[in-house]
């Protein structure tokens, strides 16, 4: 597992640990949101396996296995025997230029799993599989929450959408749980998404940036907060259930570069460039963690000026 330190958000050291003698299965454990998953799971008490693509490095825990890889995926299944599973592997950006393969990883992937996991003999107690506040699109409501109906506006939220649907077909036989994350971010994403490159320009001292649209607005959360709640999520184990994952508020790009300006203490020059304003851009979203707290209790998030500067000092 990684070595960095993280700060334990709302974390009360007399915390029971859930975990203890259980074992968890990652989907993409080295990933972006599999590195942090894996270390808030590890402090649970758990032992933590993991999956990566075929040629990165493997360990006793870290196998290598391709989604779309049925064979693969029913042998570390099987090797693994996990209590709970959290189904990170997948393409994640939504501007990724090949479609059929955002649709073969998303839900043929995701499907071979399931299918794996119900042909082992040791059953977990819960299969998290996250999707995307995406699938909402462009939604005529200023909070959403799970009744809001989707309304995927890219092949993105699409893909995410027939996941959920096809992972429908799977819960007479497995506990699944569905989360739909709103947008969120921390040290070590990649500078493809939006807050991670805006931080690091100003990182480097960058005086001008080229962006796209300035007055979208987003429901940004802290990768920490994040995986906590995915790991409350695995304890309850709300089988059959949908919840958003967020932190309740939105921020504009034009406040993030406010925010960001004062951490840095200096203004950039803010290009907007019309290469990078996509006309299936969803303007507004913000999302309602009310049905996600009454299950799992209030989880702490830092407001978002604090994950920039986080980002912004690592």
């Amino acid at each position: 597992m990684a070595t960095e330190n993280i700060v334990r958000i709302g974390e009360r050291h007399d915390e029971p640990r859930e975990g203890e003698g259980r074992r968890a299965l990652i989907t993409g454990l080295r990933g972006f949101t599999g590195r942090y998953m894996a270390r808030e799971l590890a402090a649970a008490g758990y032992r933590v396996y993991g999956t990566v693509q075929p040629g990165a490095e493997t360990g006793p825990d870290v196998f290598a296995a391709d989604l779309l890889d049925r064979a693969a995926l029913a042998a570390v299944v099987m090797q693994t025997r996990p209590d709970v599973v959290v189904h990170l592997a997948a393409i994640a950006f939504v501007a990724h230029d090949n479609a059929e393969q955002m649709y073969r990883v998303n839900v043929a992937g995701t499907r071979n799993l399931l299918e794996a996991l119900t042909q082992g003999a040791h059953k977990p107690s819960c299969v998290l599989l996250p999707s995307s506040a995406n699938i909402y699109g462009n939604a005529a409501v200023p909070v959403i929450d799970e009744s809001v109906a989707p309304a995927p506006a890219n092949d993105y939220a699409v893909s995410k959408l027939a996941m959920e649907y096809m992972a429908r077909l799977w819960m007479a036989r497995l506990p699944i749980v569905i989360a739909r994350p709103f947008n969120y971010t921390g040290v070590g994403q990649h500078e493809l998404f939006l807050l991670p490159k805006i931080v690091s320009h100003f990182r480097k001292g960058a005086r001008r940036i080229e962006l796209g649209n300035l007055a979208i607005a987003r429901d940004f959360s802290d990768v920490r907060m994040v995986v906590k709640s995915y790991r409350r999520l695995l304890a309850a184990a709300p089988a059959g259930e949908v919840f958003n994952v967020c932190s309740g508020r939105s921020q504009s790009l034009q406040s993030v570069i406010d925010m960001m300006s004062d951490i840095a203490g200096y203004r950039i020059d803010v290009h907007v460039n019309p290469a990078f304003v996509r006309a299936s851009d969803v303007a507004t979203l913000t999302g309602s963690n009310a049905k996600l707290t009454g299950v799992i209790g209030p989880v702490a998030s830092p407001p978002l000026v604090d994950t920039l500067r986080w980002m912004y000092e690592a």
